[in-house]
C-alpha cells in the first residue's frame, strides 16, 4: 500500500510560481513511477507530468511543456511539481498518483495508476 499526500497548493496571481509536493508512504517508493494529473471544473482529468522511478525519464503534457518541472527525491519519498509562469487556465485540482513500475516505464493514462492523493487546489487569478 502507498499513501500519497499533496501539499503546496493555493491562490497565485498569473505569472507567478508554485511548487507542489507529494509525500509517499511505503518502503519501495523508487519502484513506482509518479504522475501529476489535474482536473479543472467541468473537465476530465489530464496528465500534467510523469517521472520514472529512478527519476531518469519524464514526460509532460503539451499544455505545460516549458513551464512545469517534475522531480523526485527517493530518499525523502517525495515527488515535486514546480509550476512557473502560471496562467488562469492552470486553475485545477492537482493530484499525484503512483504506478507500480519496477522496470522503469512511465504511464500517461490515469487508469494505469494504482494509488492517488486527495488533491491540492491551485487557483490562478488574472
Amino acid at each position: 500500500q502507498v499513501q500519497l499526500v499533496e501539499s503546496g497548493g493555493g491562490l497565485v496571481q498569473a505569472g507567478g510560481s508554485l511548487r507542489l509536493s507529494c509525500a509517499a508512504s511505503g518502503r519501495t517508493f523508487s519502484s513506482y513511477a509518479m504522475g501529476w494529473f489535474r482536473q479543472a471544473p467541468g473537465k476530465g482529468r489530464e496528465i500534467v507530468a510523469a517521472i520514472s522511478g529512478s527519476g531518469g525519464s519524464s514526460h509532460y503534457g503539451d499544455s505545460v511543456k516549458g513551464r512545469f518541472t517534475i522531480s523526485r527525491d527517493n530518499g525523502k519519498k517525495t515527488v515535486y511539481l514546480q509550476i512557473d509562469s502560471l496562467k488562469p487556465e492552470d486553475t485545477a485540482v492537482y493530484f499525484c498518483a503512483a504506478e507500480s513500475s519496477p522496470y522503469g516505464s512511465i504511464s500517461l493514462y490515469e487508469n494505469e495508476y494504482d494509488y492517488w492523493g486527495q488533491g491540492a487546489q491551485v487557483t490562478v487569478s488574472s
